[in-house]
């Protein structure tokens, strides 16, 4: 629950399914958004949708029960939390070729995930340092160097990429140092660590998960142990603690 000065709600989040509407969605969202004086970022693509909004609680949510009406979007389930200022400068509805650049048209989540592994287990394995197999398990930072340095899993695989579309080169070339293992691939909100997750197994790696919701979920639903700093957020809060607090 919001405090007294924790009044605007910060919602993220993704889905990859099929948006061959995608430039009509836009048009009714931009329009929506601006009614309620929103501010954030909607990505629609082909290949789904992924979005950062802010402002009153009720407004927020009204944007969401309309997502939740179309039925490919009817299982949305944003991660909250707040802050006492607007995070964002403004509004943001745009139509791109991918909801998050990967460059690697053959990975298309929506056809089919890779397996999640929910906060808790990981947690779990992190702290008894394996799986529930007895394999040693690694967490994968898919996030760009500068992000990583704000804050990451103890111990966790840094390929020091700058943008995402680096990623499956970084891959191809550090991917005998993952044979063998339980590898669990983390971004921010899921996003990325989804598409890269997809990836590791179609490159013949059996044993990779995503961490179900990302950073920001295993925040919300763990003590925030086994990570070190903070996340960086793509807004002007910077960073949010484990605690979902912004640093600025």
């Amino acid at each position: 629950m919001p405090g007294v000065n924790t009044q605007v709600l910060n919602i993220s989040c993704y889905k990859f399914v099929p948006l061959p509407d995608a430039a009509q969605l836009r048009d009714q969202l931009a329009e929506q958004t601006q009614r309620l004086a929103l501010r954030g970022t909607i990505l629609l693509a082909e290949e789904g949708i992924n979005f950062f909004l802010a402002g009153p609680a009720e407004a927020v949510r009204e944007v969401v029960n309309t997502l939740r009406q179309d039925p490919r979007l009817a299982d949305l389930t944003p991660k909250e939390s707040w802050s006492a200022h607007q995070p964002f400068r403004k509004m943001l509805v745009k139509v791109k070729r991918e909801i998050i650049r990967m460059n690697h048209p053959t990975i298309r989540p929506a056809e089919g995930r890779a397996p999640a592994v929910t906060p808790d287990t990981v947690r779990r394995w992190l702290a008894q340092g394996h799986d529930d197999d007895g394999r040693p398990v690694v967490t994968l930072d898919t996030r760009n160097a500068f992000e990583v340095d704000h804050g990451t899993f103890e111990g966790a695989v840094d390929w020091r990429i700058n943008k995402f579309t680096e990623f499956p080169d970084a891959l191809r070339a550090h991917k005998a140092e993952l044979q063998g293992k339980t590898v669990v691939s983390f971004c921010t909100g899921g996003i990325r660590c989804e598409k890269a997750a997809i990836l590791m197994r179609e490159e013949g790696l059996p044993h990779v998960y995503q961490l179900e919701g990302g950073i920001l979920k295993y925040f919300e639903e763990t003590d925030g142990a086994h990570y070190q700093g903070s996340c960086f957020v793509f807004d002007e809060r910077e960073a949010l603690a484990p605690d979902l607090s912004p640093l600025r």
